[in-house]
């Protein structure tokens, strides 16, 4: 697919992954309508790019009356997207007993249930199109649940199943669903605990500008999954096919993921991802 021209409504714009696939969005020739919760920081990034590249358009898209009020302002764009990037995310680091009602709640909301919703309302805009493809930027988590976080995981995993399902429900159709899941990704929005769990485990850390460039990629060739980092993909298919073994490795860190997660707060903005891996 090539994005030179279309539109590309993007959320989670102002994120770390975001504000890289912006720049990365602009630089092929695609119009961004960045959607994201904070109208200040919507209209300081789309002063950063070139006149017209970048629509803001603050919303929370857990809130049925946001996403109508997006969805009819997308229905008025010359060309209208088509391409839907799913980039928002709430993180939820911490040990499970500690984490409230509230919490999970708000996790499955962010995660799952408003990426369904924003989906299901943008389908016939999307459908309008003779090509259009709707991608969901994952995470290593969504196929490896993690001690620390398990709550994160369950959302992320529905997440894929979400896209995985849709895809095959519009195999014959002219709207592709991708899912690609990043690995640990540096920003300045990572909780400091985060951070620190990295550093102990020795996890490999990729640069925002470098994930936005693989995501961009795979818009443009079609790729329909992908794990980005060959050691996470491996971990991952390892895990599918002989979970036993990640069970054995993952118990020995477990003292040390304890430590870190016990004393960290488990609600982030659902702008930023932080996706810790051991190597």
């Amino acid at each position: 697919m090539k994005l030179e021209g279309r539109t590309v409504l993007l959320t989670g714009a102002t994120g770390g992954i975001g504000a890289a696939l912006v720049a990365t969005l602009v630089a092929r020739g695609a119009h961004v309508l960045a959607v994201a919760r904070h109208a200040d920081r919507l209209n300081a990034l789309a002063r950063s790019h070139p006149a017209g590249a970048v629509t803001p358009f603050a919303a929370d898209l857990t809130e049925p009356a946001d996403r109508a009020s997006l969805l009819a302002h997308a229905r008025t764009l010359l060309p209208s997207p088509s391409v839907l990037v799913l980039a928002h995310a709430r993180p939820a680091f911490g040990l499970f007993p500690a984490q409230s009602d509230a919490e999970f709640d708000a996790l499955v909301r962010t995660n799952l249930t408003a990426p369904m919703q924003l989906i299901r309302c943008l389908l016939p805009v999307l459908q309008a199109h003779s090509q259009a493809a709707v991608l969901a930027v994952g995470s290593t988590f969504g196929s490896l649940a993690f001690p620390g976080f398990s709550a994160y995981s369950a959302s992320k995993f529905g997440l894929r199943g979400l896209i995985e399902g849709l895809g095959r429900e519009h195999a014959d159709g002219t709207v592709r669903f991708q899912y690609i899941a990043p690995r640990a990704t540096r920003t300045p929005f990572n909780a400091p605990a985060v951070d620190a769990l990295n550093r102990a485990l020795g996890t490999h850390v990729d640069e925002p500008a470098a994930v936005a460039d693989a995501l961009v990629h795979a818009i443009e060739r079609g790729t329909r999954r992908r794990q980005l980092g060959w050691s996470e993909a491996l971990f991952a298919r390892i895990n599918a096919l002989l979970p036993a073994l990640v069970d054995r490795s993952l118990a020995k860190q477990l003292p040390l993921i304890r430590h870190h997660a016990g004393g960290a707060p488990s609600a982030v903005s659902q702008e930023h991802r932080h996706d810790p891996l051991p190597h």
